[in-house]
């Protein structure tokens, strides 16, 4: 790039107006991008301490966080990005992400820390390919940005199908598990449709013909009596009926 920091080809995009005479506020108004941690968890002292770094050396504007990963702090002049790259290496012992021709900052979903349907460790993944491959991360090799995503189900909450280049998404290895009891609960409207989330708007009763079989995408299930029933085999795994009726519907074996 234009501008960066000593040992590395990423990390900062550089930014110059056309105008400076006219805008001198924003004659440098350079990006610097830090490597987000795995599931975007930050202590509210970490983030104090990154903000005060940012006013320190640059607008305080801050982009937190797009789908491409990383924080990214907004305007900054040229000769304050080595003081604030020290200052974040070594008083936060935190790095910067990857910008341009690169491998940029590999991101996950919270995964297992927090969420039910997560099918594997994507933080765990996340933090051993970010440290693997700091080299690409930090310096440019490719003719074009590479990106890692990973999701812990097919929900895919970092949106990795659409936004990287290698997708990693979770998935169980057996059938979906019914308990048909629960299911005679959500017909009866005993159980909260969508977990409860659809709770404050006047929906009307819940119909398991409507909002879950009609809107299956391969058409694999269907009512026996009072009974569910799936074709696992048709089963793409989409996780709508498991969105919908969280209780009795799940994948088993991870």
């Amino acid at each position: 790039g234009i501008v960066g920091v000593f040992g590395y080809g990423g990390g900062i995009v550089g930014r110059y107006s056309d105008v400076p005479d006219r805008f001198p506020g924003v004659e440098h108004f350079h990006t610097v991008r830090v490597n987000q941690p795995a599931g975007l968890y930050y202590s509210t002292e970490n983030l104090r301490a990154l903000m005060d770094l940012w006013d320190k050396y640059g607008s305080g504007m801050t982009n937190m966080h797009g789908s491409t990963g990383d924080m990214i702090l907004l305007g900054t002049r040229t000769e304050n990005l080595e003081p604030l790259f020290w200052d974040l290496t070594h008083d936060l012992g935190q790095d910067l992400g990857g910008s341009g021709s690169n491998l940029r900052t590999p991101s996950c979903c919270l995964g297992e820390s927090r969420c039910e349907w997560a099918c594997y460790d994507t933080q765990d993944i996340c933090y051993a390919l970010t440290m693997h491959y700091q080299d690409e991360i930090h310096r440019p090799a490719f003719p074009y940005k590479f990106k890692f995503k990973f999701s812990g189900c097919a929900n895919d909450c970092v949106a990795a199908i659409a936004r990287s280049d290698f997708a990693v998404i979770g998935t169980w290895k057996d059938d979906i598990q019914i308990d048909q009891a629960a299911v005679k609960e959500y017909v009866a409207g005993n159980y909260p449709s969508n977990g409860g989330s659809h709770k404050d708007g006047d929906w009307g009763p819940f119909s398991l013909k409507k909002e879950v079989i009609d809107l299956c995408p391969t058409q694999c299930m269907w009512m026996e009596g009072d009974e569910l029933k799936i074709d696992n085999s048709e089963c793409n795994r989409c996780m709508h009926c498991i969105n919908v009726m969280p209780v009795p519907a799940a994948g088993k074996e991870k």
